[in-house]
């Protein structure tokens, strides 16, 4: 049995679709969402499978002009090589964790962004989160999607939406355009902490942009929500333009590398495709530049009982 939100939050309040690129229009219907696999490709029946394969990536900081260059880098080239390279592997979904864009979330950008990932998008589902260097307006205005003028939480762009064996969260950590704080704010908390009670017992991934450790300031009621919901095995951030593993009370905190830049020469710059199951996940690392020593190293986790 899956989710059943109280009636008060609708489709309006989570984007059950996410913001699919499919036909090269950002929108799906929430009929629509289901656990994509190459079985369920037109023309092919769908299998139930007991793993889902997802491509993980976060700080495209992708431009408006495409030969914008920070640290030595072009995210332009880098966001068109990691595409290419989801568009051979096809995942099950792809997931960008915000930071979409270079600075402040420029319309030209995120006609960039969308042109890059449209031939990826046109055959699977891709669900986006903002970062700090997002603008919502401008965001919305590009992917021209529906449901957001109307939503509840107001000012907050959730996603929800099942994919084989797990239960994908995207959150909403946007605070202030180009400023580094965060935020979930108490209206989010509070349909998660509703929505999580509320739920089967599917293993649960949690996506948000900023890192727990450092500029997401309520990073404290974030984890006492979370940490007693034994069904909630990981959160996936990026922000910090880090790749890296901790726990807390058992949950998997993972650190995204940044697809655009890296700050630090000892750091990788690329994606993470990410095998789960119901009991855990296998995170292999493309590293397009930067620190390349753990290109193709797989991270095996196991979730909490």
């Amino acid at each position: 049995m899956s989710c059943i939100p109280q009636p008060r939050w609708s489709r309006r309040q989570v984007l059950r679709s996410g913001l699919a690129l499919m036909a090269g229009a950002w929108v799906m219907k929430p009929h629509e969402v289901r656990a994509y696999s190459r079985s369920s490709l037109p023309g092919r029946p769908a299998v139930d499978k007991d793993y889902t394969r997802w491509a993980l990536l976060s700080d495209t900081h992708v431009a408006a002009d495409p030969e914008d260059r920070y640290r030595g880098f072009f995210p332009y080239l880098n966001f068109q090589e990691a595409a290419a390279q989801i568009g051979d592997k096809l995942p099950d979904r792809v997931i960008i964790t915000g930071d979409l864009a270079r600075l402040r979330g420029e319309t030209g950008a995120y006609e960039n962004f969308k042109t890059l990932l449209a031939p990826v998008a046109r055959q699977r589902p891709i669900h986006l989160g903002l970062g700090n260097h997002d603008d919502r307006e401008d965001f919305f205005r590009t992917f021209k999607n529906p449901i957001a003028a109307d939503q509840a939480i107001e000012n907050k762009h959730v996603v929800e939406a099942e994919a084989g064996p797990v239960r994908l969260i995207v959150l909403d950590t946007l605070l202030h355009v180009n400023g580094a704080a965060g935020e979930l704010g108490q209206s989010q908390r509070s349909w998660l902490e509703t929505f999580l009670r509320r739920c089967d017992s599917k293993s649960t991934i949690l996506f948000l942009h900023h890192t727990l450790s450092s500029d997401l300031l309520d990073t404290r009621p974030l984890l006492e929500i979370i940490r007693p919901v034994g069904k909630v095995k990981a959160v996936v951030y990026g922000h910090s333009h880090k790749y890296e593993f901790s726990t807390d009370a058992g949950i998997h905190l993972i650190n995204l590398p940044a697809t655009g830049f890296n700050f630090t020469a000892n750091q990788p710059v690329g994606w993470v495709e990410a095998k789960l199951t119901k009991k855990g996940g296998e995170f292999t690392l493309h590293a397009l530049g930067g620190d390349r020593q753990l290109d193709k190293h797989t991270q095996k986790l196991v979730w909490r009982a």
